[in-house]
């Protein structure tokens, strides 16, 4: 197995599916890229055995078609301290690899190839063409509220329904909530499935707005490719909770407020906060929104006032401050409006006003209760 390849095209290539590799896995061979050169195509697999990374590269020459495992950290140590050039490597049958350089030559030992995990055939499956900015979006707006608790897997992901009308992603760690709908594309078959984190981590650095994805699913995995790149992850199993029911209808006290001062208020009022719930005051009555945080072991305490718009009954209510910095964080609006019921009930928080008519979103916190 002999190929010429472009040393900055391979370490291009080989960095965008790198985000699969564990620092430490249970299987040696999982250290490893796998390297399959047929009809002068080279196609190279990363793997974490839940999640597996495919790119497909064009070297400049090639000859004897083969197949090598080839250590993942020393190939992209060597190939970063390379300015681009042509290298030329050389396998022979005892997995032995020389790379030849414009500087010199550089000997490894491969891995045999065989025990490398391969890609279960996905059977019957839902295909979906999804816009890259849709992905993009809704995986930037929904993963920042995902938890991280073991012992519930099912909400360290996001969840995924998708319908004949329209297509949604929700997230949720139990404290805060991300529902965001696109109307813009739909499937036609309604599916709901559960994607884990570290794959929606690859997708968002690796998709750019202008691609097209290929989304395909059955019941445990799901697919995307994208250019001449294909991630394959197994799905998380097991129920999502039913999100609906902790979204409370009935809100009928309605702030409407800029969102950038609400945004900095907060960042200065919560560094005065107890360090443990993070918790700022909201109070509002008429048109005046007053931001208060205390932290009694240390006799710390801030506040602020802010103009805004409101509908309701004089209010008070608290929040983790960090959660509501987080949300307006991914809001991009200029005003923004958070709905409430009652101290004790979560509160929603909308943008003023769609950035896009195709796009929805709905974010939730829950309350910190006043002592």
């Amino acid at each position: 197995m002999n190929f010429i390849i472009s040393s900055s095209a391979l370490l291009k290539n080989l960095q965008s599916i790198g985000g699969v590799l564990n620092s430490s896995n249970s299987l040696p061979i999982l250290d490893n890229f796998l390297f399959e050169l047929s009809d002068g195509s080279l196609t190279i697999s990363a793997s974490d055995l839940e999640n597996t990374m495919k790119t497909v590269v064009k070297p400049d020459e090639s000859k004897q078609d083969g197949r090598i495992a080839i250590p993942a950290k020393l190939l992209l140590d060597t190939l970063k301290n390379f300015s681009d050039q042509p290298l030329a490597f050389q396998i022979n049958e005892n997995l032995g690899i020389e790379i030849s350089s414009d500087y010199g030559k550089y000997k490894l030992v491969g891995q045999n190839p065989d025990d490398f995990p391969q890609s279960s055939d996905m059977g019957n499956v839902e295909v979906l063409k999804i816009n890259g900015d849709i992905i993009s979006n809704a995986i930037e707006n929904t993963l920042f509220a995902s938890g991280n608790d073991e012992l519930r897997p099912v909400m360290s992901g996001v969840f995924c329904q998708f319908s004949s009308e329209k297509l949604i992603f929700v997230a949720t760690d139990a404290h805060k909530l991300v529902k965001y709908g696109r109307l813009d594309s739909t499937a036609t078959k309604s599916a709901d499935f559960i994607l884990p984190k570290k794959p929606l981590n690859i997708l968002k650095q690796n998709v750019g707005t202008d691609d097209i994805v290929e989304v395909s699913y059955n019941e445990t995995t799901a697919r995307f490719v994208l250019g001449g790149m294909e991630l394959t992850c197994r799905l998380i199993d097991g129920k999502y909770p039913n999100y609906e029911a902790v979204i409370p209808k009935q809100n009928p006290n309605v702030l409407t407020v800029d969102r950038l001062s609400l945004l900095n208020s907060i960042k200065r009022v919560s560094i005065f906060s107890n360090k443990t719930t993070h918790q700022v005051k909201l109070k509002i009555a008429g048109s005046e929104l007053t931001i208060s945080a205390e932290d009694l072991d240390f006799s710390n305490e801030a506040k602020e006032r802010l103009t805004c718009n409101y509908v309701g009954d004089d209010l008070e209510i608290g929040f983790n401050s960090k959660f509501l910095m987080e949300m307006l964080n991914h809001i991009k609006t200029d005003e923004v409006i958070l709905e409430m019921s009652e101290p004790n009930k979560a509160g929603i928080l909308l943008p003023s006003g769609p950035e896009n008519d195709n796009e929805e979103i709905l974010m939730l916190v829950m309350p910190v209760m006043i002592r």
